[in-house]
C-alpha cells in the first residue's frame, strides 16, 4: 500500500517521540531538582502528603528551638539562685556565730549584722538583676497571681498551672482532719499525791524532736510540771498545758506540729506510788482533739506504762480539683500536668470536713508563670507552665512564730527588725533562714527537673520526630537518583531511537515515486 496523504507511520512515529522527549524531560527536570514531585500533576496525593509534613517538620524544628530557649532561661534563673543559695548558707554561719554570747564582745555582734545587712542587699539586687532580654527573673514577673483567697489558707504556692479561661479555680475539699499527736496524763488534782514525801514521779517524754526524762516530787503543781515539760520543747516537740477533767486535773502532751510524723510518747520510769484510781494515760478522740476519750489506756504502774504509750498524729486528706492530694501535716499538694499546687490550712480549717471556700474555692489563678510552646502543635497541651517565685527578702523564708497568725520573713533579719542578730530573737532567725534555704533549694530542684525531665526529654523526643518526619517527606517528594539515572539512560535511548525511526517514516512515502516511472 502506497499512500502519500497521509503518512500514519510517520505519525506514530512523531507520537512516539513526543512521548519519549516528555519522559526525558521529566528525567532531566527531576535529575536537575533531586524532588520527585515538583508540581501538582506528578503526584496530587502524594503533594498535599509532602505538604503536610513540611509543615509539621517546620513546627517541630521551632518547637525544638523553643526549649533550647527554655533551657537558656533557665540556666540564667538558676545562676541567680545559686547566688542566693551561697548566700543564704553564709547568713546561716553568721546567726550561729553570733548565738554566742560568751567571748563575743558587742562590736562583733554589730559586724555581724553589717554582713547580714550586706547580704540581704545583695539578696535582692541578685532578685531585682537576673533577667533574660530584659525580663526579670527572680522578681516575681513569672510568679502565678492568685485572688479571692479563703480565709484559713495561712499559705499556699503555685508551681504549675495551664487553663484556657481567664481564670483556674482552686477547690479544696478536706476528706480527712489533721491532727497533733497527744496523750493525756490523768494526775488526780492541782499537784502530785505520791506514797510518800521522798517519793518521786519520773518520766520519759519522747517527740519527733528527741527526748528527756523529768523526776517530779510530791506536792509539784500541775502548773510546774506543765512549765517544765515547756522548757524543752524545742528538744523533744512536744507541748504541754493543765486541763481539768471532771473533778481530775492532769498534763496535756500535745505534739508542736501536726501529721503522720509527728508523735507523742511517755513512758513511766517510776511512778511513785500515784494512785491507779481512775488516774494514769488517756487518748483525745481523733474527730476532736479537744475531747478526752473516757476509756482510759492504763494507769502509771503498769508494765504496758513502764514500756510506753506512744500516740501518733494525722496529716490533713484533701482532694484538691478532684485529684487525691499529697499531705504533710495541714499541707496538702497535687501535681499534674495541668496544676501543680500547694497550700497550708490553719487549725480549724485542716481539721472542718468539707469543701475550703465554698463554691468559690480556696483561690483564684489570675495568670502569671512562664509558659513554653514545647510541642509543634500550638495547644494546651503542647504548652509547659513554670513558676519562678520572688526571692526577695521580704517573701523568703516565711515564718509562723509561737503567736498564731504572726510571720517572719528574711528581711525581719535586717538591723533594727524583730530578728536582727544583735538583740533579736536568734532562734527564730534561724528557722527563717532555714525555711528560706529550704525555699531556694526546693525552686532549684524544680528548675533542675524541668530543665532534666521536660526539656532534656522533649528536646530528644522531637529531634527523633523532626528526623523521622523529614525521612517521610523525603520518600515521598525527593528523587530516587539510582532509578531516575536509569530512566534517563532509556529515554536518552528511546527518544534516538523514535528519532531515526520518524526519519524513515517520512522517507517511506518516497517509494512510491518508483511507480511514475
Amino acid at each position: 500500500m502506497s499512500r502519500i496523504n497521509t503518512n500514519v507511520q510517520s505519525m506514530i512515529a512523531q507520537r512516539v517521540l513526543g512521548q519519549n522527549t516528555s519522559g526525558l524531560s521529566r528525567n532531566l527536570e527531576r535529575l536537575s531538582t533531586g524532588f520527585k514531585i515538583n508540581r501538582g500533576k506528578d503526584d496530587p496525593a502524594g503533594l498535599i502528603a509532602s505538604e503536610n509534613l513540611r509543615s509539621e517538620l517546620k513546627a517541630t524544628n521551632a518547637a525544638i528551638g523553643n526549649a533550647e530557649r527554655a533551657d537558656q532561661v533557665v540556666n540564667i534563673a538558676e545562676g541567680g539562685l545559686q547566688e542566693v543559695s551561697n548566700l543564704l548558707t553564709e547568713l546561716q554561719g553568721l546567726i550561729t556565730n553570733t548565738a554566742s554570747n560568751a567571748g563575743l564582745a558587742a562590736s562583733e555582734k554589730q559586724a555581724n549584722q553589717l554582713q547580714i545587712d550586706s547580704i540581704l542587699q545583695t539578696i535582692d539586687r541578685v532578685a531585682a538583676a537576673t533577667s533574660f532580654q530584659g525580663v526579670r527573673l527572680l522578681n516575681g514577673n513569672y510568679d502565678y497571681k492568685a485572688s479571692s483567697v479563703a480565709t484559713g489558707v495561712t499559705d499556699f504556692r503555685v508551681n504549675g498551672a495551664k487553663f484556657t479561661g481567664p481564670t483556674q479555680t482552686v477547690n479544696v475539699l478536706v476528706t480527712q482532719s489533721a491532727q497533733q499527736a497527744g496523750l493525756y496524763l490523768s494526775m488526780g488534782g492541782p499537784s502530785l499525791d505520791l506514797g510518800g514525801p521522798n517519793s518521786s514521779f519520773t518520766i520519759e517524754i519522747a517527740g519527733s524532736l528527741g527526748s528527756r526524762e523529768l523526776t517530779f516530787t510530791s506536792g509539784t503543781t500541775m502548773d510546774s510540771i506543765a512549765a517544765a515539760i515547756n522548757t524543752f520543747t524545742d528538744i523533744t516537740g512536744i507541748q504541754a498545758s493543765v486541763v481539768a477533767s471532771g473533778t481530775s486535773e492532769g498534763i496535756k502532751l500535745s505534739s508542736k506540729e501536726f501529721g503522720s510524723g509527728q508523735f507523742v510518747s511517755v513512758k513511766v520510769v517510776n511512778s511513785g506510788g500515784l494512785s491507779t484510781t481512775g488516774l494514769g494515760f488517756y487518748n483525745w478522740n481523733t474527730g476532736d482533739f479537744n475531747t478526752l476519750n473516757t476509756s482510759r489506756v492504763t494507769d502509771f504502774s503498769t508494765v504496758m506504762a513502764a514500756n510506753g504509750v506512744r500516740d501518733l498524729g494525722q496529716d490533713v486528706g484533701a482532694t484538691i480539683n478532684g485529684i487525691t492530694a499529697t499531705s504533710t501535716g495541714r499541707t496538702a499538694r497535687i501535681n499534674t500536668d495541668f496544676l501543680d499546687v500547694q497550700l497550708t490550712l490553719d487549725t480549724s480549717l485542716a481539721q472542718s470536713l468539707g469543701s475550703v471556700g465554698g463554691s468559690n474555692g480556696a483561690f483564684q489563678i489570675t495568670g502569671g508563670g512562664a509558659d513554653f510552646q514545647l510541642a509543634g502543635q500550638v495547644d494546651i497541651a503542647g504548652k509547659v507552665s513554670l513558676g519562678i517565685g520572688d526571692v526577695a527578702t521580704r517573701k523568703l523564708g516565711k515564718y509562723e512564730t509561737n503567736t498564731p497568725g504572726t510571720f517572719r520573713f528574711l528581711a525581719d533579719l535586717g538591723s533594727g527588725k524583730a530578728l536582727n542578730v544583735v538583740t533579736g530573737n536568734l532562734t527564730d532567725a534561724q528557722k527563717v533562714v532555714s525555711g528560706a534555704i529550704d525555699q531556694v533549694s526546693s525552686l532549684r530542684g524544680r528548675l533542675g527537673a524541668f530543665q532534666k525531665n521536660t526539656i532534656g526529654a522533649t528536646i530528644r523526643s522531637l529531634g527523633i520526630a523532626s528526623e523521622n518526619t523529614a525521612a517521610a517527606e523525603s520518600v515521598i517528594r525527593d528523587a530516587d537518583f539510582a532509578s531516575e539515572t536509569a530512566g534517563l539512560t532509556r529515554s536518552q535511548i528511546l527518544v534516538a531511537s523514535s528519532t531515526q525511526i520518524l526519519a524513515l517514516a517520512n522517507t517511506a512515502p518516497q517509494s512510491a515515486l518508483q511507480l511514475l516511472g
